[in-house]
């Protein structure tokens, strides 16, 4: 649960400085829909996505977060060695809050945790950014709104960390802002903040300044403050503050009067960005890690550096210098062993070939070593050990790479590496995929192999695309951006393999042979170009072969199959909907249907195709080859629409979808000649069929919708009469309008795709 100080936020000018005060606390909205009683689980796949923030608290052991771009925070139990999910109640209009750009664990009162959350600076997300801050680690919220926008899935979101928590007076916390809005502070406790007018530096730096959508163009700001424990006292503020921008000629702001006035730190290094700022109280160090570029994909040169705090002097002490002929690649993910200060890791996270690299050393960056060599090229020596039994997908099908790449990698994006601040053999750190770890770390330091393994689970953190649950074979299949999604035969282990033969890089449809369910069709988006952006399945998924493609195809589409499994059809981008009788071995144009149009199959009938497109219904009868547009009218012209046809059901379809406006759900019985408008459901964006319930003979349908004012996640067992709110306010999981799916086996089970938390499923307790 979480209270939503957000009111109506007052936005002033005091002493010239900019307050931002809490909001009010808001009553909890009366149900105005029926509810089941549910529980929810994730689909067990272990990570998946990138994680740019690992959080150890400093005062408290096992205490440790973790932060995702788009997936939100969890929160690390160790008794389980799983991550527990923090913002599952975020819901449809905040969506963007699960984008957490910057999380803070606070030293003096563990219990407190603080996040900066918000998805993107630009105008893909409508919403500004909040300060969510939390007084029981994280199992309740309170909120405060911002007058701007934050970026946690936006370009330098590896850079960090933007929030922190003043360790000597806790009242006292610090933002570092996107988009030139500069530092802000906080000295109630994250209640309420004012911008810091007298910080010099907003940053300047953008990956590409002339991108039109703004994601690139807008500048990543100021991006991590470090304070010296050592200058303050307990319950008075600490007075040495360093902050890094993102300025290539400016990077490093250094106050010594608690945060009243700052300077430029003298003699600091240009020509880089100061990914990570980390602080040695113990012996007056200050490290930073930097590269060329912002990352978290990109950066070509980096360098580390020891700046002496109390002489002032500046020592480059990169393990591969940027002026090297072998330096190809920016550092980040720099950490300091607190037991021991001298010893220091950091990584290569822009080195994706042949693979990143890890560094280590014990002398406070006089020697390094990497966790892996070369030998005789291409044979590489590593000093770890890499066991993924427990998540096999990590190598991604790749079992036997050219050398000098190795299967699985040790990663790529390691943008966050931390050593545990009480246990000198646990390292964690994150990749662009998971997040991997060890236990015995010190092994490194007497010629040993470190032994690196998955620990990620509990946090799932992949957007998915599309879902399917067949009557036969297993129970879900599903789509997804960058690993392009699985074959689940059990719902809480996870999967050998991604789907490959082809691999896609985003899974974007999927459809099954409603008689046949052994067929299996999925069509994505490629990075090779020789793949075709459709595989086919004979064995409901097991294994896969790659069919042939109309010429001009670009991307996925969508597809559908016919209910006996006698054609495909198949609408990519790039060209015009085809269909295919010999299962993707060749394709003809298909008559009367616009390119880019939605199609599905009829779940009875093998010759009936439907398809959509601005507000136009189309339907095939003779198996795909050519399309006619009906006669119905009232359906949405505009917005996301989706639509499916009925298991049993031949001729009826149900579609979702709109713009406000013009935004529900419809439903037809003719072969979609007529719709007639779902009453009560004023928003829907997708539909979904599952067993029927005991004594029904229609299917139960399944929406992400707006009912009688409420959105949640809903059930009809009387196809459409009336609907059952089935999640709470406590799991909503932000956007989940790209697909949904009953299960055709077991009645009450539903699939929900989410973007960023992985799938959901849920059955009806009680």
């Amino acid at each position: 649960m979480r209270r939503h100080l957000a009111g109506a936020l007052v936005v002033g000018m005091v002493a010239s400085t900019l307050v931002v005060p809490s909001g009010t606390d808001t009553a909890p909205r009366a149900e105005a829909t029926p509810r089941a009683s549910y529980s929810w689980r994730n689909v067990e796949i272990g990570g998946g996505g990138f994680v740019p923030g690992i959080i150890f608290n400093q005062t408290e052991p096992d205490l440790i977060y973790a932060r995702t771009d788009i997936g939100g925070a969890y929160r690390w139990n160790e008794s389980t060695q799983r991550w527990t999910p923090l913002l599952d109640w975020v819901g449809w209009d905040d969506w963007g809050w699960t984008g957490v750009a910057s999380l803070a664990t606070d030293p003096v009162d563990p219990d407190r945790v603080y996040l900066a959350a918000g998805t993107y600076t630009n105008d893909w997300d409508p919403n500004n950014g909040a300060i969510l801050r939390s007084a029981d680690r994280g199992e309740s919220w309170q909120v405060t709104e911002l007058p701007f926008k934050l970026g946690g899935n936006m370009p330098g979101r590896g850079m960090g960390e933007r929030l922190a928590i003043d360790p000597n007076d806790n009242r006292v916390l610090y933002l570092g802002t996107p988009s030139g809005n500069g530092l802000w502070r906080s000295t109630d406790q994250g209640v309420s903040w004012s911008k810091v007018a007298s910080f010099p530096n907003a940053g300047d730096y953008a990956q590409d300044p002339d991108d039109p959508s703004g994601y690139l163009s807008d500048n990543q700001g100021v991006v991590w403050v470090t304070f010296d424990e050592g200058t303050g006292t307990p319950g008075s503020r600490t007075q040495h503050i360093y902050v890094g921008v993102a300025d290539k000629n400016n990077n490093v702001y250094r106050s010594t009067d608690g945060g009243t006035t700052w300077q430029r730190l003298p003699g600091q290094p240009t020509g880089f960005l100061p990914h990570k700022g980390v602080l040695d109280s113990e012996h007056g160090y200050l490290y930073l890690a930097t590269s060329d570029t912002g990352g978290p994909y990109d950066g070509a040169a980096g360098d580390v550096w020891k700046f002496d705090t109390t002489s002032g002097h500046w020592t480059r002490i990169s393990p591969v210098p940027s002026d090297s002929d072998d330096n190809y690649f920016g550092y980040s993910g720099l950490t300091i062993d607190r037991r021991n200060p001298e010893t220091l890791m950091v990584t290569a996270y822009s080195s994706w070939w042949p693979d990143t690299q890890i560094w280590r050393t014990t002398d406070g960056g006089g020697t390094w070593s990497p966790i892996w060599e070369w030998a005789d090229y291409p044979t590489r020596t590593p000093r770890y050990s890499l066991d993924t039994s427990s998540a096999p997908w990590l190598s991604f099908g790749q079992d036997n790479p050219v050398p000098p790449e190795v299967s699985p990698k040790l990663g790529w994006m390691t943008e966050a590496l931390e050593i545990d601040p009480f246990d000198s053999d646990r390292m964690m750190y994150g990749t662009g995929a998971t997040i991997y770890g060890t236990d015995n770390l010190t092994a490194w330091d007497v010629g040993g192999r470190v032994g690196i393994r998955p620990m990620v689970f509990g946090l799932e953190e992949t957007a998915v695309l599309d879902l399917i649950s067949p009557p036969g074979g297993a129970p879900l299949l599903s789509g997804m951006l960058d690993i392009g999604g699985f074959r689940h035969t059990d719902l809480d282990q996870v999967p050998a393999m991604m789907h490959t033969t082809p691999f896609m890089s985003a899974v974007r449809s999927l459809d099954f042979a409603e008689l046949n369910p052994s067929v299996v069709v999925r069509v994505g988006d490629v990075e090779d170009s020789a793949s075709s952006h459709i595989g086919i399945s004979t064995n409901n998924g097991q294994t896969w072969w790659q069919g042939q493609r109309p010429a001009g195809v670009t991307g996925g589409g969508t597809v559908a199959v016919a209910a006996n499994a006698s054609s495909i059809v198949w609408s990519p981008e790039g060209t015009g909907v085809h269909v295919s009788t010999s299962y993707g071995g060749s394709w003809q144009p298909a008559a009367g249907i616009p390119a880019g149009a939605t199609v599905e199959a009829d779940r009875v009938d093998p010759a009936v195709f439907y398809g959509f497109s601005d507000g136009t219904f189309y339907v095939s009868v003779d198996g795909g080859a050519s399309f006619t547009a009906t006669s119905a009218s009232g359906l949405p012209t505009s917005g996301d629409v989706r639509f499916k046809a009925v298991p049993g059901h031949a001729g009826e379809v149900w579609l979702a979808g709109g713009a406000p406006g013009h935004y529900g759900l419809w439903r037809s019985t003719d072969r979609g000649a007529s719709f007639s408008r779902v009453a009560g459901v004023e928003e829907a964006d997708n539909i979904g069929f599952g067993r029927a319930a005991p004594g029904e003979t229609y299917p139960a349908l399944y929406s992400s919708a707006k009912v009688n004012g409420v959105r949640g996640i809903y059930r009809s067992d009387d196809a459409g009469a009336t609907w059952l709110r089935i999640n709470d306010d406590d799991h909503q999981w932000a956007w989940t309008g790209a697909a949904i799916t009953g299960d055709p086996r077991v009645h009450g089970r539903v699939y929900i795709a989410t973007n960023g938390r992985g799938i959901i499923y849920g059955d009806p307790t009680g």
